[in-house]
């Protein structure tokens, strides 16, 4: 298993990726999980994918992508923000340069990928080590996020706690929950799988983006 990021610039040389990770997404969210998610020929899509984000995708030895997650600069349009601000304290994320979002995270459990630490799948070691590692190899040193609290106990259990921005509030049929997430070497050493292997490239102009 192997990490890497798709940024816009490499959309095109990844759409077999993209499209297995649409469909990724369409499984858990709309299938799995059963939340209120657009679904269109197999994969989920969303508003915030117009927004050149970049992904992080963890990718099998048979090129099938079993991880996923959408970073987009805090500063920006995020769902958090411009979707789910009743879970932050004062509805404002009041983001700095230096934060970044993940969202619509992912992976495919029902693969027999292992289990790390904590009896953790290692899709989930894998793909948590690298968002971190992208993070701060793009000046990121706080990642924001809005989850449910099943999730919240997974990143315990990884060892990277979620500071909460608010408190729980009910949304469909789970009970969501905003946070940041700490992006340095001793969580990225915490959550590390020892057998992590990446191919991540520093996306310099990640201060830019799309306004659609």
């Amino acid at each position: 298993m192997q990490i890497l990021n798709v940024a816009p610039d490499r959309y095109v040389e990844h759409q077999n990726l993209l499209k297995q990770m649409y469909r990724l997404r369409a499984d858990v969210f709309g299938g799995r999980l059963e939340w209120d998610v657009t679904v269109m020929d197999g994969g989920e899509r969303d508003q915030y994918d117009d927004l050149n984000p970049t992904y992080i995708l963890a990718v099998s030895g048979g090129n099938n992508v079993v991880g996923c997650a959408r970073l987009l600069p805090a500063v920006g349009p995020t769902m958090l923000e411009q979707t789910f601000p009743q879970l932050l304290e004062d509805g404002s994320l009041n983001a700095t340069s230096a934060m970044i979002e993940s969202s619509r995270f992912c992976v495919d459990t029902t693969l027999p990928a292992g289990r790390g630490g904590g009896q953790l799948h290692l899709a989930t070691l894998t793909m948590f080590a690298g968002i971190i590692e992208w993070s701060m190899a793009n000046g990121y040193d706080r990642i924001v996020t809005a989850t449910d609290l099943r999730f919240e106990r997974i990143l315990n259990r990884a060892g990277w706690p979620m500071a909460r921005l608010g408190e729980p509030v009910a949304i469909g049929n789970t009970v969501a929950i905003a946070g940041t997430l700490p992006a340095d070497h001793e969580r990225f050493e915490q959550v590390r799988p020892s057998n992590y292997r990446s191919a991540l490239s520093r996306t310099d102009d990640h201060s830019e983006r799309s306004a659609a």
